[in-house]
């Protein structure tokens, strides 16, 4: 029986995330979205499953609480950055650069996490990662001085998942 639920549901955490994802988007109760959800958390899960290598293994599930703690900060912060560079600093003073910030993390969970991290932060973009995934390229809108954004990015993001990730 256990098997058979195993089978049913490889990743059952996506599945109950997919169950109230999609009961939050029709934002009531019906029977019949709950059904659909159902469904939806039965046939996403098979359908990538053969996709997912294993389950990520976590060295500090508590850094996780913390990386995303520090990441929602430093977006309120440059919200308010950026508001203020877009309303008062005059377009010629603007210093938008592409800076290459080099990777100690190998783990792809980790390295997704920080370019999410980098992107969600306005005012930069990850924009590539090179080819062999020692590099990510981020843009900034104002980076007057390339150097700090990137020592900023490796202390503030890429050290904390380095502690979270083996």
């Amino acid at each position: 029986m256990k098997t058979c639920l195993r089978r049913l549901f490889p990743h059952p955490l996506l599945s109950l995330m997919v169950l109230a994802v999609w009961m939050m988007l029709v934002n009531r109760f019906a029977w019949g979205s709950l059904v659909f959800a159902a469904i939806l958390a039965v046939v996403i899960p098979l359908a990538t499953a053969p996709y997912w290598k294993g389950l990520t293994r976590f060295r500090k599930i508590s850094g996780l609480v913390g990386f995303a703690a520090v990441v929602g900060v430093d977006i309120v912060k440059a919200n308010l950055a950026v508001a203020k560079v877009v309303l008062f600093l005059p377009k010629s003073a603007l210093r938008p650069a592409f800076i290459s910030v080099p990777l100690d993390l190998r783990h792809p969970e980790a390295i997704t996490m920080l370019a999410s991290a980098v992107t969600l932060t306005p005012g930069t973009v990850s924009c590539d990662l090179s080819e062999g995934h020692d590099a990510l390229l981020v843009h900034c809108l104002h980076a007057p001085d390339p150097d700090a954004v990137r020592d900023e990015i490796k202390t503030r993001y890429e050290a904390r998942l380095k502690e979270i990730f083996p």
